[in-house]
């Protein structure tokens, strides 16, 4: 007997106790047909039928035919009268019924049940009933659904119920004539029971504020037993005080207020959750909240003690003061068993405490840091970096700790992670640059991630030649180039080119270093050697700033179209790179879209806006011609929220062109609009060619053109257009949405103003580095001005506007005004059509609203005439 035994432990040490881990599809459908068997083997039709819900559950699809022949199998199974198998047959129907059809035919057996004696039927039968029976016929079972929703059992009406949510999606009027027995229910003693009936009659009513508001009204008068309700309800009261904007003197505060002192701990949680949570709340008004969640971090119970630090781990974001109170707790929470709280008290304590007390938590994080994973180090990481920005003085301590953490183990998004917070130290305090390129530099001594080496190498080549001691990082680049794989070391051929393009002493050693990596064994490397080696050896200021301290960074697509459209033509010529759009900047780029979203689309390819313009306007003959597309606005929108007709603009630049693209929508669905165009006029802009929709129906889109020749006059490309919609009406049938007659009427629609401005003729453009292509512009085509924004108050808001309004890129992190400054510097890239670089430095000052002083920059002077000019 007990070697019996042995096997089967071993395959449970192994990991094998998963008794349906190998099951087939196939040969569980063929074991199906013992449902078939007269009389029923339970045992056997127990076993399958579990073999088909874990299936269906681990993804397995059945085609229509499949899931019909074991769904009528199955059905046979209700002759037995075994509890589990029935059950299991209750899931079947639930989990097969979206595929199998037919599935109506099993409704009389499902309310025999639903109205027998037996409760462990009745509430399951009424779940899976609920799920195949559609709203034709819903009236035939409601009178059974009226009774099981105040039943006494309370397992059968939480089905009820549970059910009702449901049906609400398909058939709402039904359910909504039920509400005197959902009341009803919601005076159960069934602590559920209350809780599913609050649900419904929220579902019922939520479209109807007063009634909503009324509800809440009575339930706090009479009060509810259940603490499930009770947390539901405390919910409902939280959003109806930020959508009634009410003040905390009103009777919805004095009920969660109230509800901080009832004997149920999950209510009191929930009560101060939602006060916390509130967004007018004051310091004053969380401190009763603050006290309940801080007595719940000494609590026994770990889910009261994780719950109440999360909580105060979020209000420490916004209001970092009121939570310092419960410092000395979350201080003895960093050695709590659980991993999950330890983490969340010393993010919490990073948030919340002061500058003083930065030392101290510096020596709980060194032992702290070993017992937990690296996700938990990454969120200590994130707190380490907000707790640099906020106390600079602090920022040599919290980086010694950052270095620490570095040389300790840990996997590359760890890493990642404290590389981005060092270098957001060095970007944001100029003293504590050389000091955090020492620590990165002894890192990728040792470091075995190539995506963070080169990420720190081409920081080196960023902020390495401006330090006092270039030549101290030369050897650490050097290094790479010796011991590293090939893409370490391109991108250390890359750096040291940096080096030697702006460190006039260090030029002969590098062109040294950079002859001795042509002989390298990789091409790539060799050939960014040759190439940097060639650049630097001429001397030349212009030659180098253009090839190597701000190359040429083209939009690939784009640039791949035109130089297929110039092989087509003639090649005697010279392939013009000015029309060329330039590549967006890094943080432009679209995010890679959540793996589960692409998951059931894999076949999609995801294409940048510009390209997607590119592609469509292409594609149309009259605008083939143009040229290669320069930039395309972001949608404006022409007409309300709320109107018969929806319309936005996009304004899409080339060379000597504008096209209008107006894509519109009819939300009438008993009009037919043909001929749609908007014809647009305006000073000193003419309408070449109009191109317009030929058919809009009802809630579709469509898209009508207007090409504008862009005025010579440079001070002229700049204006105002009138717009209106103009279209043929046919009423039609709003079911089928065909026109009524043949004949129709001429209608128009008046929209919003369109407006071309300085923005739509400059595209953005990043520089590595803007004080050398500040230099190399020279003061040639320099204007300067000063102009007094009485409008804006803030700094960060003069800014953005700035930054906005002339459609630039800040460069060197300008666009981030440190807190408590009166003053800043602006730094903005861009590209004017044509190709003419353009930059911009705007010196800003806080007094009386912002002052700020203007100097343009560029390779044409009237570029740098209407950019000036455009602000004022």
């Amino acid at each position: 007997m007990m070697g019996s035994f042995k096997p089967a432990k071993k395959d449970e040490e192994d990991g094998g106790g998963n008794p349906y881990h190998n099951v087939d599809k196939t040969s569980v459908l063929q074991e199906a047909r013992v449902f078939n068997d007269t009389p029923v083997n339970v045992k056997r039709c127990t076993h399958v039928l579990t073999k088909i819900l874990y299936l269906l559950n681990q993804g397995e699809i059945l085609s229509e035919k499949e899931a019909t022949d074991v769904f009528f199998a199955m059905t046979k199974l209700f002759q037995s009268n075994d509890l589990v198998l029935r059950r299991l047959v209750y899931l079947g129907i639930k989990e097969l019924c979206g595929v199998a059809k037919d599935t109506i035919i099993v409704t009389s057996s499902l309310t025999k049940d639903m109205t027998g004696r037996e409760d462990q039927y009745r509430a399951p039968a009424i779940r899976a009933l609920c799920r195949i029976t559609d709203a034709t016929m819903m009236l035939s079972i409601e009178r059974y659904m009226k009774q099981a929703i105040v039943d006494r059992a309370p397992g059968v009406s939480s089905a009820a119920l549970v059910s009702c949510r449901h049906i609400m999606k398909d058939s709402p009027e039904v359910v909504k004539r039920w509400v005197s027995e959902v009341q009803e229910a919601l005076v159960s003693d069934g602590v559920m029971v209350q809780f599913h009936a609050l649900g419904v009659l929220h579902q019922i009513r939520k479209s109807d504020k007063l009634a909503v508001t009324k509800m809440v009204s009575k339930l706090i008068s009479s009060g509810l037993r259940s603490p499930y309700a009770i947390c539901f309800l405390i919910r409902i009261v939280a959003r109806l005080i930020e959508e009634d904007e009410a003040g905390t003197d009103s009777r919805l505060f004095d009920f969660l207020e109230a509800m901080l002192r009832h004997k149920a701990e999950m209510v009191i949680y929930e009560a101060a959750n939602a006060i916390v949570t509130l967004k007018r709340s004051s310091a004053r008004e969380l401190a009763p909240a603050i006290s309940v969640l801080q007595l719940f971090l000494s609590n026994p119970k770990p889910t009261l003690r994780f719950a109440a630090v999360r909580t105060l781990s979020k209000v420490a974001m916004t209001q970092p003061n009121a939570v310092a109170a419960c410092n000395l707790d979350l201080e003895n929470l960093i050695q709590d068993v659980n991993r999950s709280i330890a983490t969340l008290a010393i993010t919490t304590l990073l948030k919340t405490g002061s500058e003083g007390s930065v030392d101290r938590l510096m020596k709980s994080i060194s032992s702290f840091l070993n017992d937990i994973s690296d996700e938990f180090k990454i969120v200590v990481v994130e707190a380490l970096r907000a707790l640099a920005l906020k106390y600079p003085r602090k920022q040599s301590v919290l980086m010694n700790q950052l270095a620490d953490m570095l040389r300790g183990e840990g996997g590359l998004p760890y890493k990642e992670a404290i590389a981005t917070t060092i270098i957001t130290i060095i970007e944001d305090n100029p003293e504590a640059k050389e000091k955090g390129l020492d620590h990165l530099c002894e890192f990728i001594e040792d470091c075995e991630h190539t995506t963070l080496a080169v990420r720190i190498l081409h920081l080196l080549g960023r902020e390495g030649p401006r330090t006092r001691r270039p030549a101290r990082y030369i050897r650490f680049v050097y290094n790479r180039v010796i011991l590293e794989n090939a893409a370490v070391r391109a991108a250390a051929v890359s750096v040291l080119a940096k080096f030697g393009a702006q460190c006039e002493s260090l030029l002969s050693n590098i062109l040294v270093l950079l002859q001795r990596c042509m002989m390298d064994t990789e091409d790539e490397v060799r050939d960014r050697a040759t190439y940097y080696h060639a650049v630097l050896s001429t001397k030349d200021s212009a030659l180098i700033h253009r090839y190597i301290l701000n190359p040429p960074q083209y939009a690939l697509a784009s640039l791949e179209r035109a130089l297929v459209q110039y092989l087509r033509t003639d090649t005697t010529a010279t392939f013009d790179t000015k029309t060329l759009p330039t590549a967006p900047p890094p943080q432009e780029e679209k995010k890679t879209p959540n793996i589960m979203e692409t998951a059931s689309r894999p076949e999609e390819r995801v294409v940048p806006s510009h390209e997607k313009y590119a592609e469509q306007l292409a594609a149309i003959p009259r605008f083939a011609r143009l040229g290669p597309l320069f930039k395309s606005s972001a949608p404006l929108e022409l007409t309300e929220a709320e109107t018969e007709y929806m319309v936005r603009c996009i304004k899409h630049t080339f060379l000597n062109y504008i096209v209008l693209q107006f894509d519109c929508t009819n939300t009438l669905n008993d009009q037919l609009l043909e001929g749609v165009n908007v014809v647009v006029e305006g000073d000193g802009w003419e309408v070449e060619a109009s191109i317009p929709c030929p058919s809009l129906p009802y809630s579709q889109l469509g898209s009508c053109y207007s090409l504008l020749p862009i005025p010579e006059d440079i001070m002229s490309t700049t204006g105002t257009l009138s717009a209106t919609l103009k279209f043929k009406v046919r009423d039609c049938d709003p079911a089928t949405g065909e026109p009524d007659t043949d004949e129709g009427y001429e209608d128009d629609y008046t929209l919003e103003d369109v407006e071309i401005s300085v923005a739509d003729h400059v595209q953005r453009a990043a520089r590595s580095n803007f004080a050398a292509g500040w230099d190399e512009l020279g003061a040639a085509n320099e204007l300067e001005d000063t102009f007094a924004l009485a409008a804006m108050n803030t700094l960060e808001e003069a800014v953005a506007q700035i930054t906005q309004f002339l459609g630039m890129h800040p460069c060197d992190r300008s666009d981030r005004v440190p807190d408590g400054k009166s003053s800043h510097i602006l730094y903005l890239a861009g590209t004017y059509r044509g190709g003419h670089e353009v930059l911009v430095r705007a010196k800003l000052a806080l007094s009386d609203g912002v002052t700020m002083q203007l100097t343009v920059r560029s390779d044409d002077p009237e570029v740098s005439e209407i950019i000036a000019s455009a602000v004022g």
